[in-house]
């Protein structure tokens, strides 16, 4: 007979269910998942060898845990994954809002029913999913919210006297006995109410006001925060600090690999509408304006730059390839280069800037950090355009196209330009196909000619070319004539 199919007390003792307090719970089936090579951090990627490591350790010392780390970094989903590591069911007296063990029951009502069914004690069976709670701290947070209060409705409702223990409102957390419970940004929580969580955290047992109750509670609790330094709205408090026993410090990708990875699995790609292929540079020229974002002068690094950009970023790139491919009525498309300067709206709004960053403005930081990760990822694919001032004022696998574009010759691209008169126009450059595939190799063909594309705006960024751009349109052309072309005459002027 499998185990949630016991519906009474004496029909769980025939079985070889044992009671165990929720952090031996997870010890041990960490253990067990540990010898059996299993996977349980789902959806964890760039944690292996930091992170992983050290809150496995903590689980196995039966520890309360605290991760700390800027914003995106994936706290909130560690703490939720730690609900792979219960039981699939866990059963409980029948109607107890405590989440009563049939064994070992804390509350007046599960002891009163143990007393008069005894053996028969009703029970049912609660899945992991349901073992999981989590609390927002915001500054009105109450005592009340988290451990509970005395109910006078209640009292009255049931003509008890307020001594007795059926008036309580449970808060949150004696409602997570035997669960696990998180609390999101614990700096927000007002010092006055973290100090509540005290006697939970060491004693682990509730007081409620003046009531003469010690209810002892089974509850994992574990808590998320940003540094301190950076919030500014709070502090933990010492005690409670000490309290808790593993500061587990969150970090970044350290590698644009593993931020790839991330923003390809959270990222909406597969739209169901037409097929819109994302070249790997151009995943890489995402990632790496996040990473420029994070040295940036312009960015505070005490924000930080969140995973959540990428995301975002990779979602407008290929809308803005969708939305072309739409209107021209094509089945199939690739993102260009131009479709860069879309993704602006995704970045302003998670750029939190500097003083210098506020004179310059959120859209041309957003741009700094565009060109600044083109220049990057543009010396992995192609040769420097300048290896040497002092030999060349160009390298000479750009020489043909700089010289077609001294002869007064631009290049014209619009966002919405049909895909043939997209390679028509890259086709017309002389020097350029064979410039963009000397070194990289495209995967289809219409790779080619966005490497095409990314040789032109690289020898731009690298000042060998001029542009001009507007909403919708960029222009390639010669340097000196893209700088004359900023001055503008009145034939009064000449007089």
């Amino acid at each position: 007979m499998s185990l949630p199919s016991i519906k009474t007390l004496a029909d769980l003792k025939a079985t070889s269910w044992k009671s165990r307090s929720i952090k031996q719970e997870l010890r041990e089936n960490l253990i067990q998942k540990l010898r059996n090579k299993e996977t349980f951090f789902e959806g964890i990627i760039g944690y292996n060898q930091t992170v992983l490591p050290q809150l496995m350790q903590a689980i196995l010392a039966r520890h309360d845990i605290l991760l700390l780390g800027l914003r995106g970094q994936a706290k909130t989903r560690l703490l939720r994954s730690l609900v792979n590591l219960l039981d699939e069911y866990m059963p409980i007296i029948e109607g107890s809002e405590l989440n009563d063990d049939p064994f070992e029951p804390i509350s007046k009502y599960g002891k009163h029913t143990l007393a008069m069914k005894g053996d028969e004690t009703p029970i049912v069976w609660v899945h992991r999913s349901k073992r999981y709670s989590e609390k927002l701290a915001t500054p009105d947070t109450t005592v009340a919210d988290l451990i509970g209060d005395i109910d006078p409705i209640k009292a009255a409702t049931k003509k008890l006297s307020l001594s007795d223990e059926e008036v309580i409102h449970f808060g949150l957390i004696p409602r997570a006995n035997r669960c696990l419970f998180v609390i999101n940004e614990l700096p927000d929580l007002q010092p006055r109410i973290q100090v509540s969580l005290l006697n939970v955290m060491q004693e682990r047992d509730i007081q409620i006001r003046g009531f003469s109750i010690r209810m002892p509670i089974d509850v994992g609790i574990y808590f998320s925060a940003n540094p301190e330094d950076y919030t500014n709205r709070g502090n933990i408090i010492t005690p409670l600090k000490d309290r808790i026993d593993s500061q587990i410090i969150t970090h970044y990708p350290k590698q644009l690999q593993t931020g790839i990875e991330i923003t390809q699995q959270e990222a909406w790609v597969k739209r169901g509408t037409v097929s819109v292929e994302v070249p790997f540079f151009m995943k890489e020229l995402i990632e790496m304006i996040s990473f420029e974002g994070r040295k940036s002068e312009y960015i505070d690094q005490k924000s930080g730059i969140s995973a959540r950009m990428s995301i975002s970023a990779m979602e407008q790139l290929i809308s803005a390839a969708e939305r072309r491919a739409i209107i021209n009525g094509e089945s199939e498309t690739v993102t260009r280069l131009i479709d860069l300067y879309s993704i602006i709206p995704a970045l302003t709004g998670k750029l939190e800037l500097v003083y210098e960053g506020e004179q310059e403005g959120s859209a041309n930081v957003a741009k700094h950090l565009i060109g600044k990760a083109i220049r990057s990822v543009f010396l992995t694919y192609f040769d420097n355009p300048q290896p040497d001032k002092k030999k060349s004022p160009v390298n000479s696998d750009y020489e043909t196209i700089a010289n077609w574009f001294s002869h007064g010759n631009v290049a014209d691209f619009e966002d919405l330009m049909s895909e043939k008169a997209y390679r028509k126009q890259l086709d017309s450059i002389p020097g350029l196909k064979l410039a963009a595939t000397k070194k990289a190799i495209p995967q289809i063909d219409s790779d080619r000619y966005v490497l095409m594309e990314f040789v032109l705006e690289g020898l731009h960024q690298y000042s060998k070319l001029g542009k001009q751009s507007d909403d919708s349109t960029i222009s390639y052309k010669d340097m000196i004539g893209s700088m004359l072309g900023n001055f503008s005459f009145d034939e009064d002027d000449l007089v």
